[in-house]
């Protein structure tokens, strides 16, 4: 096993348990791994630190796998790290039946690069970096073997995998073919996911409990939904009583879905309504005409994929949370979001307020939200903290 010594003093995140060793931390390497290999990873001193996979395309060189000296990567090592991450997910009781959710949750679950989404009796991987690339063929083999799953379905198709020189990857793993549409329930609603072709691995499953919350907040309450996806956000509201929803969104297939949800539900049709366009010009014409809302749900894409956008991002975020709370009426709400990791939560806040004012509405935030309990984030990685959100409450009167 090849093995890397870092430069002196980068050894701190490492011990800290830090899962990344990033290229400009590197000295020296004893060997030639070729990518995704095991690699031992020692101080300027010679001290071990733990075991990762090598990357040598991308800035992030390592990706621990352990810190235990005699725990060695091989197949029983994955079995070991996927199996409690479905026990965790079986205690809070989002596995059987018709459940979905975040199986494993890379770096914070243990297997960094390695994420995976169960929707009821169907499981679909993301394998987006070599070191969880190289082990993807065991991970599907234990996947296969857990109580319930019928099929493994990869979905490694995300832009990032060419960072670590790997092509995209999708299609059937192990199991009968997966169907068109995988009927999953949440609460009081039931839902469909395309695993083949939707967004991601076919459904945003960190918005659960959030959407949860919708019940406190719909009743009686005309709703634009932003960013609506399949109109999961929507449905909800529905369910909780809700007048209206209006679902915006560029994909025209994801609305087809959304307006497909409405009947498996059981909601009148004319409650809902689906418009494909991008939500910035939707609600400038909403705000240019004086249509307003009782309730707005603003679930963007990331708007920052590193640092150096993260002052593009932000005023991007500014814009369409000004205009939302130009939208309002007095004593609404926003449901408010960011999912990039690069702008925490402080910030967020910042630019939420910075919107209030600008829009000239009196603002209260009376809750905050974040990704659901089957997302974790380890404590020695707070970059797997990516999701935040606020509930905001106009004021009675401007």
């Amino acid at each position: 096993m090849a093995t890397i010594t870092l430069k002196r003093e980068h050894e701190g995140p490492l011990e800290r348990h830090h899962p990344w060793v990033f290229s400009g931390a590197i000295g020296s390497m004893d060997g030639e791994p070729a990518p995704g290999d095991t690699v031992d990873v020692q101080s300027a001193d010679g001290m071990w630190l733990g075991k990762g996979s090598y990357s040598p395309r991308s800035q992030i060189s390592v990706r621990m796998w352990t810190w235990t000296p005699d725990e060695p990567v091989d197949t029983a090592f994955f079995r070991k790290r996927l199996e409690s991450a479905s026990a965790w997910r079986r205690k809070l009781g989002w596995i059987g039946g018709r459940q979905a959710c975040r199986l494993v949750n890379s770096e914070s679950d243990g297997l960094p690069g390695i994420t995976v989404d169960r929707y009821a009796d169907v499981v679909v991987c993301q394998f987006n970096t070599v070191g969880a690339d190289k082990w993807k063929q065991d991970i599907a083999d234990i996947l296969a073997g857990m109580e319930g799953v019928t099929c493994v379905v990869e979905r490694s198709d995300a832009t990032n995998r060419q960072l670590e020189g790997l092509e995209a990857s999708s299609g059937l793993m192990r199991g009968k073919e997966a169907p068109a549409e995988v009927e999953i329930e949440e609460g009081p609603c039931r839902f469909l996911v395309d695993v083949r072709e939707g967004h991601k691995t076919g459904f945003y499953l960190d918005q659960r409990v959030n959407r949860a919350k919708l019940a406190g907040y719909a009743r009686d309450a005309e709703v634009l939904n932003c960013f609506s996806y399949t109109g999961a956000f929507g449905i909800m509201a529905l369910k909780h009583g809700a007048k209206r929803v209006v679902n915006v969104d560029t994909s025209g297939p994801a609305l087809a879905l959304a307006a497909k949800h409405a009947v498996l539900n059981g909601i009148d049709a004319s409650l809902m309504e689906c418009v494909e366009d991008d939500v910035g010009h939707y609600v400038r014409r909403c705000r240019d005409s004086r249509q307003s809302f009782d309730l707005v749900i603003l679930d963007p894409p990331k708007f920052a994929e590193s640092k150096g956008q993260v002052h593009k991002a932000c005023r991007a975020y500014k814009d369409m949370n000004l205009l939302a709370f130009k939208l309002l009426r007095p004593g609404g709400c926003l449901f408010t979001f960011s999912c990039s990791g690069h702008i925490d939560a402080d910030l967020f806040q910042k630019v939420v307020a910075s919107a209030a004012v600008d829009a000239r509405r009196k603002v209260q935030i009376v809750e905050r939200l974040e990704q659901g309990p089957d997302h974790p984030v380890d404590l020695a990685f707070p970059e797997g903290w990516y999701l935040k959100g606020l509930v905001c409450r106009v004021g009675d009167q401007n």
